[in-house]
C-alpha cells in the first residue's frame, strides 16, 4: 500500500491581481507551505506535503519550473509505469490557478512543455533505447473530456458528445466506443495531443482568458511484451497512465459567469464537490475513522466513476494542488490547500498488472459461456441470430417469449470487449490510420482544406487548383479567406445540420434555412438555384438559376458572405489580362488605379445599392436639416447672449459711476456697442475655407460610420423580430449642444459612473459660457447613435456604435441557443434588464433639459 503523493504549486501574480496591487500571502520552505491571514497577518496556518513548489518568482534562488516539477512527479510516475504498475496525476485548484499550464504547458516553447507532454517524450525515448531483442512494446492513446456531465472524445470526428460510461466488474469503470489509437514515435502522440486540446471546451472568464470549462483525461495504454525464446512463452505488463487537467473551481461573483458560462460553473462545481466527498470518505477510510464497508459515492459524478481505480484503488496517484498568491484569493487558496491535506491521507492498493488479457479473455469466453446456457436453458436460442450475428443458434421453437434487454445487453457488452482485447498491433494501426482518415474527410467536408508536407503536418489552407469552390469573407480580415467550400462535380446542397436531407455544406444562423440553395457543377459549369432561404448574388436576390463567373459575391441569410472562385476562369481571366498588358501599358495603369477589394465590406455596400437603400442621399438630408437647425440656434443663442452681455455692461458702467461719484450720462446704444476690428478680405477667405472643410469632413465621418453599421442595424431588427423582443432600432444624428448634450455613455473617453457624472455636471463654473471661445465647434459634434425603442419597458436608450457591435454578437449566440439548441436555462432569466442584450438597466437618473444664467447653471434631472 502506498499513499497519494501531493504536491503544492504557487503561480506569478496575473494581470488582474498585478492591477489592482494583491499581496502575496503564500510562503514555503522546503516541502512546508504557509498561507498567512491577508487582514492579520500574524494568523497563519502551515501544511506538510511531499513537495512545494515556488513558481511565483522566476529570480528566486528556489524558484521551481516546469522541468523541476517533472523530474519530482512525472519521471517517477513513469517509472512506476515501466514497472507495471497504473499511475495517475491529476491536477486541482481554482480556476486561473495554473493547473493547465502545469499539465499541458505551452506546446510551442520547448522549455515550457508540461507533464503530459514531457511523460510522453520521455517514454517514448526510453523505448527507443531498448535494446532487449525479447522485449517489444506498443503505446495506445485516448483523450476524451467531460463538459457538462456528459463525457465526448476528443480524438474521434464521429463522438458526438454523449459517450456511455459503464461499469465491468473485472475491468472497472470504462467509457464505451472510446477511441484508442496506436502511436509509434513522440511526434504521432504530440499530434494527437494537439487535436484534442483544440478540441477542448474552454471560454473566457474575469478571472481567466481560456478557462477551461470540461475536465480532461489523457490516458496512455503502455503495453510491455517479452517473448521467452526457451520456453516459447510469452508474458505481458499493461500499465494504464492517467494524466488529468480538471476543470477549476469557481466563485460566480468573482468569474462574472452568466448564461452558459454559470451552467458550466454549477457543474464544474458539482463534480469537484463529488471528489472532495469521496476524497474525505476515502481519507477517514485509510485513517480508521470510517468502516470499509461504507458507501462512497464514486457514481455521483462521471469524473469521480471514471477515477475509481486512481483514487484508492489499484494505481499509484499524484495529485498537484494549483494555489494563487493573492491575498484576494485567500479563501480559494485556503480550500485548495485543505483538500490537499486530506488527499494526502488516501491509501491506494496498486499491484502490478502482469499478463492481465489472457486472464481477462478467459473470464469473459466463461460469461459468454454461461449467457448462452441461460438462453439456452429459457428455450430463447432462436432469438439470438437476429441479435447476436456472431453466435450459433438453433431454431427457435413457437410461441416463445422476447429474450429480456439486460441478458443481450451483457451479451453485447462481452463480445465488444473480446473483439478489442483480440485485437492485433497491425489491426490497431490500421485502425488509427482509418481514423485519421475519417477526421481529414469530415475536416473537407466543413470546408477546411489542409495543405500537408512530407510529414503530414497541417501547414495552413490551401485554395485548390481545379475544382471551383467558395471562400468566407468576414468583417474582421483575419478571419476572411479561412474556410474553403468545395463545390464537387454533380449537386452540392446547403443547409442547416437538421435538415431531413443531408447538406454537403452545413451552415447556421439567422435566416438559414433546412435546404437554403443548391450548387450545380456540371462540365466546368457552376449555378446556383435557390430553395427555401433568400439568397444574393453580386447584391441582387436570385429568383432563379444563375450561372456563376469567378469572383461573384454570394450573400447567404445575415451573416454567410462568400466569394465564388473557379480556378479555370481565373486562369483564363490572367491570361487576358496579360495580353492587354502587353497590348497597351497606358490602358493598364488606368485599369489599375479602379481595381476595388472586394472584401465583406464591399459585398455589404452592393446589397444595399442594389436594394434601392441611397446611403448618401439620406445622409446629405439628415446633415441638411441638422445644420439649419443648429445654425438657427446658434444666432438665437448669439443673438440673446449679446443682448445680455450689453444690458451686463450697462449696469457695471452705472455701479462704477455711482462708485467715483459723477454723474450718469446718457449713452446711446451705439456707444454701448463692442467695437470689433474688421476682418480683412483675406482672411474672411480663409475662414469661409476652413469652414467648407470642417463641414465636408463631418458630412463624410458621419456617412462612414452609418455604411458600417447599416447591415448590424438590420441584422438587430431582424433578431429582434425572430425573437419576439419588442425592441426596435434605428439610426439618429445627435449633436452635443449647451440645451441638448449627448446621453451619457455616447461622448467618446467618458467611462465615469452615473453620480460621478452629475457632480462633474453640477460642478461647472459659473463663468464658464457655453459660447465664448474657439471650442463651440468641438461642443456642438455631431455624432451617429442608435436609439432603441424598448416597447416591452417603455423606455427609450441611447446606443453608440461600439456598443451596437459588441451586442450584435451576444444577439446572434441567443439566437443559435434559443433556435437551435433550445436552451431553457437561459430562457428564465430572458427579457429582464442587464441580463438580455436586446434590454439596459435603467439609469437612475434621466436628464430632462439644461437652461443658463449668468451666474448658475440650472439642470433638471428625472430621479428613476
Amino acid at each position: 500500500m502506498s499513499s497519494v503523493k501531493v504536491a503544492v504549486r504557487v503561480r506569478p501574480f496575473n494581470k488582474r491581481e498585478t492591477s489592482r496591487s494583491c499581496d502575496c500571502v503564500i510562503s514555503m520552505r522546503g516541502a512546508t507551505t504557509t498561507i498567512h491571514h491577508p487582514k492579520r497577518r500574524s494568523e497563519s496556518r502551515s501544511f506538510n506535503y511531499d513537495y512545494s513548489y515556488w513558481s511565483h518568482n522566476e529570480g528566486d534562488a528556489h524558484y521551481a519550473g516546469q522541468q523541476m516539477v517533472y523530474e519530482d512527479i512525472g519521471k517517477e510516475m513513469l517509472e512506476h509505469a515501466f514497472e507495471g504498475y497504473n499511475v495517475c496525476i491529476f491536477a486541482y485548484g481554482q480556476t486561473g490557478a495554473g493547473k493547465s499550464y502545469t499539465m499541458m504547458g505551452l506546446p510551442s516553447e520547448k522549455t515550457q512543455q508540461g507533464i503530459i507532454p514531457l511523460t510522453c517524450e520521455e517514454l517514448f525515448g526510453k523505448i527507443t533505447a531498448e535494446t532487449d531483442p525479447e522485449l517489444t512494446h506498443s503505446v495506445e492513446v485516448s483523450y476524451m473530456e467531460i463538459y457538462c456531465e456528459r463525457v465526448r472524445d476528443l480524438l474521434s470526428p464521429r463522438s458526438k458528445g454523449n459517450l456511455r460510461v459503464r461499469e465491468h466488474p473485472v475491468l472497472g469503470p470504462y467509457v464505451e466506443d472510446l477511441s484508442k489509437l496506436a502511436v509509434t514515435s513522440f511526434a504521432d502522440i504530440d499530434h494527437l495531443m494537439d487535436e484534442g486540446n483544440k478540441s477542448r471546451t474552454v471560454a473566457a472568464t474575469n478571472m481567466n482568458e481560456t478557462s477551461s470549462r470540461s475536465h480532461a483525461i489523457f490516458t496512455i495504454v503502455f503495453t510491455q511484451k517479452r517473448h521467452d525464446t526457451a520456453t516459447g512463452l510469452s508474458t505481458e505488463k499493461v500499465s494504464k497512465i492517467s494524466l488529468v487537467d480538471l476543470a477549476g473551481s469557481e466563485r460566480v461573483s468573482a468569474t462574472g459567469a452568466e448564461g452558459d458560462r454559470l451552467k458550466e460553473g454549477a457543474n464544474i462545481n458539482r463534480s469537484l464537490t463529488t471528489l472532495g466527498k469521496v476524497i474525505a470518505s476515502l481519507a477517514e477510510m485509510s485513517s480508521g475513522k470510517k468502516k470499509k464497508s461504507e458507501f462512497v459515492p464514486y457514481r455521483d459524478s462521471v469524473l469521480t466513476w471514471l477515477l475509481k481505480e486512481n483514487l484508492g484503488g489499484n494505481s499509484r496517484t499524484a495529485m498537484i494542488a494549483a494555489i494563487s498568491p493573492a491575498d484576494i484569493s485567500y479563501e480559494e487558496s485556503m480550500s485548495t490547500l485543505r483538500y490537499a491535506d486530506r488527499a494526502k491521507q488516501i491509501m491506494c492498493k496498486a499491484v502490478i498488472n502482469e499478463d492481465p488479457n489472457a486472464k481477462l479473455i478467459r473470464e469473459l469466453k466463461e460469461e459468454v459461456a454461461r449467457l448462452k446456457e441461460l438462453i439456452l436453458a429459457e428455450g430463447l436460442e432462436g432469438k439470438m441470430a437476429s441479435f447476436l450475428p456472431g453466435l450459433v443458434a438453433k431454431q427457435q421453437p413457437l410461441g416463445v417469449s422476447p429474450i429480456p434487454d439486460d441478458i443481450l445487453e451483457r451479451l453485447r457488452e462481452s463480445e465488444k470487449l473480446m473483439a478489442e482485447l483480440n485485437e492485433t498491433w497491425e489491426e490497431k494501426l490500421r485502425k488509427t490510420e482509418k481514423i485519421r482518415m475519417e477526421r481529414e474527410a469530415m475536416l473537407q467536408e466543413m470546408g477546411l482544406s489542409l495543405h500537408e508536407d512530407d510529414r503530414g503536418s497541417a501547414v495552413g489552407v490551401m485554395s485548390p487548383r481545379k475544382t471551383p469552390h467558395l471562400v468566407n469573407l468576414n468583417e474582421d480580415p483575419a478571419m476572411s479567406e479561412c474556410l474553403v467550400y468545395y463545390l464537387k462535380e454533380g449537386v452540392t446542397r446547403v443547409g442547416k445540420h437538421d435538415a431531413e436531407q443531408r447538406q454537403d455544406i452545413q451552415l447556421s444562423g439567422l435566416n438559414i434555412m433546412e435546404q437554403h440553395c443548391i450548387f450545380d457543377n456540371h462540365d466546368g459549369v457552376v449555378s446556383l438555384t435557390p430553395a427555401q432561404g433568400a439568397t444574393y448574388v453580386n447584391g441582387k436576390v436570385v429568383s432563379e438559376s444563375t450561372i456563376l463567373r469567378t469572383g461573384c459575391r454570394i450573400i447567404m441569410g445575415n451573416n454567410h458572405v462568400f466569394r465564388f472562385t473557379h480556378p479555370q476562369q481565373a486562369r483564363e481571366q490572367r491570361e487576358q489580362y496579360q495580353t492587354t498588358a502587353q497590348a497597351s501599358s497606358l490602358q493598364v495603369l488606368g485599369a489599375n488605379s479602379d481595381v476595388v477589394c472586394e472584401d465583406w465590406a464591399y459585398a455589404q455596400m452592393e446589397l444595399l445599392r442594389e436594394q434601392g437603400f441611397d446611403v448618401q442621399k439620406h445622409m446629405e438630408t439628415k446633415v441638411s436639416a441638422l445644420e439649419v437647425k443648429m445654425r438657427k440656434e446658434v444666432d438665437e443663442a448669439r443673438e440673446q447672449f449679446e443682448q445680455e452681455k450689453r444690458e451686463y455692461k450697462s449696469q457695471i458702467e452705472e455701479l462704477r459711476k455711482k462708485v467715483e461719484g459723477q454723474p450718469e450720462e446718457d449713452h446711446s446704444d451705439e456707444d454701448r456697442k463692442d467695437t470689433h476690428e474688421a476682418l480683412t478680405e483675406r482672411q474672411l477667405v480663409l475662414a469661409r475655407l476652413a469652414l467648407d472643410k470642417w463641414r465636408n469632413h463631418q458630412c463624410t465621418s458621419l456617412r462612414d460610420d452609418l455604411l458600417s453599421s447599416a447591415v448590424k442595424l438590420k441584422e438587430a431588427n431582424a433578431i429582434s423580430v425572430e425573437l419576439k423582443k419588442q425592441v426596435m432600432f434605428q439610426f439618429v444624428l445627435l449633436s452635443n449642444t449647451p440645451y441638448t448634450p449627448l446621453p451619457r455613455g455616447l461622448v467618446e473617453g467618458t467611462d465615469m459612473d452615473e453620480d460621478q457624472e452629475l457632480f462633474t455636471m453640477a460642478s461647472i463654473q459659473r463663468d464658464d459660457h457655453p459660447f465664448e471661445g474657439e471650442s463651440m465647434p468641438a461642443r456642438r459634434r455631431t455624432i451617429v447613435a442608435v436609439e432603441v425603442t424598448d416597447a416591452k419597458h417603455c423606455v427609450t436608450h441611447y446606443w453608440s456604435l461600439a456598443k451596437l457591435r459588441q451586442r450584435i454578437f451576444d444577439m446572434r449566440h441567443m439566437y443559435g441557443r434559443t433556435v437551435e439548441l433550445e436552451n431553457k436555462a437561459f430562457a428564465l432569466v430572458e427579457g429582464v434588464p442587464g441580463s438580455d442584450p436586446f434590454y439596459d438597466r435603467p439609469p437612475k437618473y434621466q436628464l430632462v433639459g439644461r437652461c443658463w444664467s449668468p451666474y448658475i447653471l440650472f439642470e433638471c434631472y428625472l430621479i428613476n
